[in-house]
């Protein structure tokens, strides 16, 4: 396996485990559900930091798609390189870094990691289309 498609599976795992912080805030403020919370799909209250652990596993499904898209189709075209691989490996630990940072609540350090996430995956799509 390549390094690109390492990251991708790490990646993928990671944002598939990160609705666990926002169910563990649920059940801890709310109890476990009950039959009418199926019923009724309406959001239960959760202190700041659920909120936030919420936001933290919809922001990374909304940036898990373009990244997964690049590595798949850097791989696919046989443009998979040193390059792409330093871009997949910062693009995860970028990811691990902005879900620490954003369930902790800290300022201007999730939107520096974040943007940089971002370049990763510009980085990969400039050696897609290079």
């Amino acid at each position: 396996m390549t390094t690109d498609l390492k990251y991708l599976a790490l990646t993928a795992i990671l944002t598939a485990a990160l609705w666990i912080p926002y169910v563990i805030s649920q059940v801890k403020t709310n109890g476990p559900l009950q039959p009418r919370n199926y019923a009724d799909p309406t959001p239960r209250p959760v202190p700041a930091w659920g909120k936030r652990a919420d936001r933290t596993y919809l922001n990374a499904v909304e940036c898990f798609a373009p990244f997964a898209a690049l590595v798949i189709v850097a791989h696919v075209a046989s443009k998979a390189n040193a390059m792409t691989a330093f871009w997949a490996m910062s693009f995860f630990w970028l990811r691990v870094a902005h879900a620490v940072v954003y369930l902790l609540g800290i300022p201007y350090v999730r939107t520096i990691v974040f943007t940089l996430g971002f370049v990763c995956v510009a980085g990969i799509f400039w050696e897609v289309i290079k």
